[in-house]
């Protein structure tokens, strides 16, 4: 397993940069940080070349997902996340909206983009985990995504509903039964 390029607080008590919304209506992944080009898709001569060759600047994209995170500016486009995923949590974006990554940002996806290895159009594409809401936290992505590039940490559905605005904090109804004088 490589290691894990996202920090284990990239999301804590700080504010998205804004948001990619699912088709359905309800669910969405947060979009974190301003990126940096010091991610790996920044010297890896695959993505450059894709970049160069559809004319657009490679620029920082941030930490796309919360409980399910992706560092875009690390992601190189291997695709083996979504070869080990059981439930079809990442798709490639450009295979559903062809657009710059930088434009993602406020989009709202379908889901319907291709969800194999080697379907991404080139290597400007992204791993967007577009069903977030539906991971099953078995880790096999994180455990072979080749740059470390992904977090899973079901942890952070906490800062997720905080930046929401949907955070409840459950407050006992009463003294803890289990407790003894």
């Amino acid at each position: 397993m490589a290691e894990l390029v996202i920090p284990e607080d990239f999301c804590v008590d700080k504010d998205p940069k804004g948001k990619t919304s699912h088709g359905d209506g309800e669910n969405f992944h947060w979009i974190w940080g301003d990126g940096s080009s010091e991610g790996a898709a920044f010297s890896n001569d695959d993505v450059k070349a894709a970049y160069e060759e559809r004319g657009e600047d490679q620029v920082p994209l941030g930490i796309h997902g919360t409980t399910v995170a992706v560092d875009w500016d690390s992601c190189v486009a291997a695709g083996s996340c979504m070869s080990v995923c059981p439930v079809q949590t990442f798709q490639w974006y450009r295979t559903e909206k062809d657009i710059p990554a930088k434009d993602a940002l406020g989009e709202t996806f379908e889901g319907t983009g291709n969800t194999e290895q080697d379907e991404r159009l080139d290597y400007t594409d992204k791993s967007q985990p577009i069903r977030e809401h539906d991971c099953t936290v078995c880790m096999a992505c994180q455990e072979i995504c080749p740059e470390g590039a992904i977090r899973i940490e079901s942890a952070n559905q906490e800062w997720h509903e905080k930046a929401a605005g949907t955070y409840v904090i459950m407050p006992s109804s009463s003294e803890n039964p289990h407790a003894h004088d």
